[in-house]
């Protein structure tokens, strides 16, 4: 088993200074549906100038780094634990290089890490094993605080909202959500919803669906109808990029369903923000390969 160490390092830093070109090309639509001279377009411009001088310069596209996510689809006979300790390895130097800021802090005694680890919980990383034959593939999200503050979960029913246990129900949630989330959460937005599933899964599932590409509809028409319709409706609430006003609040919506218990309907609600940071790396033989 290879040491990975050095190609996750460009990994991070691709990941982190690199937006994806989905991602980008969404974002340039959005600039042309904002009004010339408005705070909207100014602030989508400003987004834009921003993406092209971080891929130049190997920076950040944005001072919060985020909460490292990775996905890792693992061959069977690979280690885990060595997976692991790459990965750990790999953010500490990718930090130690500015790719990464230090976000990792206690929660008890309110210290940072300086170095983007902190016990078994940060990174987050999860394993899938795969056949012996397919390739190492690993994913990495990095998700902002500002768009981790604004995410939601709802118990459906909700009185309040006049949400039932229904695709109906999820779409009143969802968009009070957003509305909630104004311009807190670096709006143009991506929403992740998940559907059923306990509270802790249905989270975790409203996050695993963001790794998907702009675009991207689920199988079932009835739930992409969906994502399209929420992602048009939030559009009209005028919240617009950094909450300034305009016509582009969400650039997309990513919707998964899960099974649940009888007594519990959980709709969980994962925003992220315009730095929309993901990518991915596979590993077959000697080769590598990023996307």
């Amino acid at each position: 088993m290879r040491d990975l160490t050095n190609e996750i390092v460009e990994f991070i830093r691709r990941t982190s200074t690199d937006l994806p070109q989905d991602v980008e090309e969404r974002l340039k639509a959005a600039v042309e549906k904002e009004a010339p001279g408005s705070a909207a377009r100014g602030a989508m411009e400003t987004v834009l100038k921003n993406v092209e001088l971080s891929r130049k310069n190997s920076t950040p596209i944005c001072q919060d780094t985020g909460t490292p996510i990775f996905y890792v689809h693992y061959p069977e006979g690979w280690s885990t634990r060595k997976l692991r300790e790459m990965i750990r390895n790999a953010l500490v130097e990718a930090t130690q290089k500015s790719y990464m800021r230090p976000n990792a802090v206690d929660a008890i005694y309110d210290k940072n890490s300086g170095n983007n680890l902190g016990g078994e919980e940060f990174p987050s990383i999860h394993f899938e094993e795969v056949d012996a034959d397919a390739p190492l593939t690993i994913e990495l999200m990095l998700k902002g605080g500002g768009c981790e503050n604004v995410g939601a979960q709802y118990s459906l029913p909700n009185n309040g909202l006049g949400a039932g246990r229904d695709l109906a129900g999820v779409r009143k949630v969802v968009l009070d959500a957003v509305q909630k989330a104004q311009g807190q959460g670096c709006a143009p937005g991506i929403l992740g919803v998940a559907i059923g599933g306990d509270r802790g899964s249905s989270y975790a599932k409203s996050k695993e669906v963001l790794f998907g590409k702009i675009g991207e509809r689920n199988n079932d028409p009835e739930v992409a109808a969906l994502e399209e319709r929420l992602t048009d409706e939030a559009n009209t609430m005028g919240i617009g990029p950094m909450g300034f006003g305009g016509q582009t609040t969400v650039i997309d919506t990513k919707i998964v369903g899960m099974h649940r218990l009888p007594a519990s309907y959980f709709v969980s609600v994962s925003y992220m923000c315009w730095a929309y940071r993901r990518r991915k790396m596979t590993v077959q033989g000697d080769e590598v390969v990023y996307d």
